[in-house]
């Protein structure tokens, strides 16, 4: 969002923060639980309202690993970070009574090429020691050709979820206040103009995946923002129909689960429309992606005959790898970012904000999701 000059003079009332974080999604309500356990006093400053991103937009699918694809030590490094973020959101979900269901994820084939995809990875996943089975045939007969099942993935309520995570941050949240500039003028403190207040913060740190191409002109080139959308139908007589797992296929092109009501969720869709959903911030729904869900459900669930009850869209960051993007803003040490989730905010984002509290802190190594491996 951009801020007018009639809505904000630069003559604000000042405000003094210990650790401002910047986006009150489920990656920014992590960081202020970690920078919280440090001993920091938290501020979240947020442009909407608490999780009303793509933090809510999603699925609620928390399915811990990355592509197979990268080197294995990386490979390695990721899932350790994956399980990471999954373990501490399971353990928030438990606390903040979330609903949550830990019956595994499926990918499923859409063709023999894509399923001996799954058969090496699931060699891989042998070989790592990772819990997983294939089976070289559709498990619920809708017209896949293999799957592969890990048994420790979950499902949850991610706007109840972020939720219960800032509840047990302890920070404060400003909430409807956009940002529109950050400056380092002096080695301690950092000035962030916003349409409520000017913070003078200690440390802040960027949670603002999508958005931040719209704080600082370094995010260009290397945070896509991209849309993603979904359609639910009303709740079905006869569930679950997916095991209650979290299920995607065509290289997670799509994904689908059962909800907690017994609706069919759907999202995905936007592999032939990438034109049209790259590169934009406008999280509305768009005829062409939504036509294509629909085709999915009728050519996969051809007996379910429920009208759709909803259809909704949320922007998310896409890094340049696939993997977060960790640092802080040139020329400006204590503004640092966790940014670049690529759709997996979920199964990378606590983890990724541990690791740059810690960085922006303690000076820690950031490890693989270091921006530095883009220079």
């Amino acid at each position: 969002m951009t801020v007018s000059l009639w809505q904000a003079n630069n003559h604000q009332p000042t405000r003094d923060v210990d650790f401002l974080v910047v986006g009150a999604g489920i990656v920014g309500c992590s960081a202020a639980y970690f920078a919280a356990q440090a001993g920091r006093q938290v501020v979240i400053t947020e442009m909407r309202d608490l999780a009303l991103g793509a933090s809510s937009r999603n699925a609620g699918m928390i399915v811990v690993g990355v592509d197979s694809n990268y080197p294995l030590p990386v490979f390695r490094e990721m899932w350790a970070l994956s399980q990471r973020t999954q373990d501490f959101l399971l353990d928030m979900a438990r606390r903040g009574n979330v609903p949550f269901s830990r019956s595994g994820s499926i990918a499923l084939a859409e063709t023999s090429a894509e399923a001996r995809e799954l058969e090496q990875q699931a060699r891989l996943f042998d070989d790592e020691g990772i819990d997983c089975e294939y089976v070289s045939h559709d498990p619920f007969d809708r017209g896949w050709c293999a799957a592969l099942r890990k048994p420790d993935d979950a499902l949850v309520q991610p706007y109840e979820l972020a939720q219960a995570v800032y509840q047990q941050s302890g920070a404060e949240l400003v909430a409807n206040n956009e940002l529109y500039h950050i400056s380092q003028e002096l080695p301690d403190v950092v000035t962030v103009y916003t349409r409520q207040f000017i913070f003078k913060a200690r440390h802040v740190l960027l949670c603002t995946n999508a958005y931040s191409v719209h704080i600082d002109p370094y995010f260009v080139g290397k945070v896509t923002p991209t849309r993603g959308q979904c359609l639910a139908t009303v709740p079905l007589p006869n569930t679950p129909l997916l095991d209650n797992a979290a299920c995607h296929s065509d290289h997670g092109y799509f994904y689908f689960r059962d909800t907690f009501d017994g609706r069919l969720l759907i999202g995905g869709g936007r592999k032939t429309n990438k034109i049209l959903e790259g590169s934009t911030t406008d999280d509305r729904t768009t005829e062409a992606v939504q036509r294509t869900l629909e085709a999915y459900l009728h050519r996969h669930f051809p007996d379910i005959e429920a009208p759709i009850e909803r259809r909704w869209a949320g922007i998310m960051g896409f890094s340049v790898d696939g993997l977060p993007l960790v640092g802080t803003l040139p020329d400006q040490p204590r503004v640092g970012f966790a940014v670049g989730f690529t759709g997996h905010g979920l199964a990378l984002g606590a983890g990724t904000a541990e690791r740059a509290v810690d960085m922006l802190l303690k000076g820690a190594s950031v490890g693989a999701v270091d921006v530095a491996r883009l220079s």
